[in-house]
């Protein structure tokens, strides 16, 4: 394998809307880089919160996972340019960017150092062979302070492989439960 350069990245890799990596003072860098494309968080998330509607303490369980574990919060109906995860916290949220990953490259995603920096953590699992769509993307607080996401900036590096053979069975071909994911998706479990 071998990682794929910024015009191997304008080349092969479906990126929409795709944006140069330009100085923008004051704001979190985005668009490709030398070898990675900075993707920008969008304007929606979905924050978690340890109440249950029913009372008693909440449960994360992602066999049965509902809406109601999340404050959903889009900064485009606030009019703010960012949200805040309380301490010890975590986001979902999704890329402003869609993605399509040709079958024969694999995306490895690791968070921006500017908020590693801070102790804000992002995950976010492999985009398989020709996996297409919005990337949901999770954000975590670890430090015990509240903690400012800015929409429509930078927030995660997408690193793409590209392999020597192309693979025997794509995401595509499996019929992946988060193929085309047209935004922030919660977890399923077929």
């Amino acid at each position: 394998m071998s990682v794929l350069c910024d015009t191997q990245i304008r080349e092969l890799i479906g990126i929409e809307p795709f944006e140069d990596n330009v100085k923008r003072p004051g704001k979190i860098s985005f668009g490709v880089s030398s070898y990675g494309y900075d993707v920008r968080v969008g304007t929606l998330f979905k924050i978690f919160t340890n109440v249950s509607p029913t009372g008693g303490q909440a449960i994360v369980d992602p066999k049965r996972f509902t809406e109601d574990l999340f404050v959903t919060v889009d900064t485009a109906d606030t009019g703010s340019d960012h949200v805040i995860i309380p301490p010890n916290s975590f986001a979902l949220c999704e890329t402003v960017e869609e993605i399509a990953v040709p079958r024969d490259c694999l995306a490895i995603c690791v968070g921006k150092s500017t908020y590693a920096r801070c102790g804000i953590i992002v995950n976010v699992t492999p985009l398989e062979p020709e996996w297409r769509g919005k990337v949901t993307i999770e954000i975590s607080n670890t430090t015990p302070l509240p903690a400012k996401i800015y929409a429509n900036e930078g927030i995660a590096q997408m690193i793409f492989l590209q392999a020597e053979r192309v693979c025997a069975r794509s995401y595509a071909d499996k019929g992946g439960k988060y193929q085309d994911q047209a935004g922030l998706t919660l977890p399923k479990v077929d």
